[in-house]
């Protein structure tokens, strides 16, 4: 399959000998910038994008939303569930109410659904809690890396756990256990722990599991964008869960700086659109738990003004001109 990739399960097949990722950083609320990004392009292409691209990977806030493309959502949709997901959610004040609906929520987008409802290649990143090791839920045995004889779509859970494993983000929202087909019970953290911006793991897939020569990988790499940080909560300087939050919060941002930069310099030859663009006004302020729909509209706007900046080179780069 060197040179072109077949995910012929679901009836989506490479034919141009090119093969497109997308990848979503996590960032909790942060998200609705992404989807700012992704209208456009979705305008620009004229169709679903899970028919754009052949693989799309996400980490936390970032699977919610790859999950949701690659079952076939119109961004149009997943905005305006994220905008009624979101305020609830976040506007809990504890980690396990907030788990707790994130789970409730969730059942409304994914059901009891499993990965063999997905339209296209998926990657969804999660941490293993116990091993600190990477935890990726994929759907189709090529990406398995010498492991197919006992590969599993997703490791056997669904759609929903697998999201909310990416999502677990301690200590804002609790750890996620997973009772796997394959590989027993395992304890996930938020994938952002790891690789809050999932194209090296994409990457990886492409070239050595794939075996895609670099002329043939297009990749779209997209951000929450960087903004000055507001603090958590109200009691953040008093309560050190809120100091945690904050720490995890610029762990997550940290591992995506320190991916772009990997990146670059392990495949200068690829051709990478990274789009995560930065906003430095007072009233641009924002964090993970966002919850005031102002805001949220704020930086979804913000988001349509980066694929204003970055459109030539999208259209270039994937032939949407």
């Amino acid at each position: 399959m060197a040179g072109r990739f077949f995910f012929i399960k679901n009836d989506i097949m490479e034919t141009d000998n090119k093969t497109n990722i997308l990848c979503l950083d996590g960032g909790g609320s942060k998200g609705v910038y992404t989807l700012g990004v992704l209208k456009e392009l979705e305008t620009a292409a004229g169709r679903p994008l899970c028919e754009v691209f052949t693989l799309i990977y996400g980490t936390s806030t970032g699977s919610i939303i790859a999950a949701m493309l690659a079952l076939g959502w119109r961004v149009d949709d997943i905005k305006k569930k994220y905008f009624e997901l979101i305020p609830p959610i976040m506007g809990c004040y504890f980690s396990g109410k907030k788990t707790r609906k994130l789970r409730t929520l969730g059942k409304e987008i994914f059901g009891s659904n499993k990965f063999d409802k997905f339209k296209t290649g998926i990657g969804i990143i999660a941490t293993n809690y116990e091993t600190q090791k990477p935890l990726i839920f994929k759907n189709d045995a090529a990406r398995a890396h010498g492991t197919v004889s006992s590969f599993v779509p997703g490791f056997g859970v669904t759609i929903l756990d697998a999201v909310e494993a990416s999502c677990a983000a301690c200590p804002v929202f609790k750890k996620k256990k997973l009772k796997t087909e394959n590989k027993e019970e395992i304890t996930a953290i938020d994938g952002g722990f790891i690789a809050n911006n999932p194209t090296l793991f994409a990457l990886i897939d492409a070239k050595k599991a794939l075996k895609l020569a670099d002329d043939d990988i297009k990749v779209l790499s997209i951000g929450v964008g960087n903004y000055i940080e507001r603090p958590l909560g109200p009691l953040h300087k008093f309560i050190s869960w809120f100091e945690m939050g904050q720490i995890a919060s610029r762990i997550l941002v940290a591992s995506s700086n320190t991916t772009e930069v990997v990146t670059k310099l392990l495949f200068p030859e690829l051709s990478i659109v990274r789009i995560n663009d930065t906003f430095n006004k007072e009233e641009q302020g924002t964090n993970m738990v966002e919850r005031e729909v102002k805001k949220l509209n704020a930086m979804y706007k913000l988001g349509i003004e980066s694929y204003a900046v970055h459109e030539k080179e999208i259209l270039q780069t994937f032939n949407l001109k």
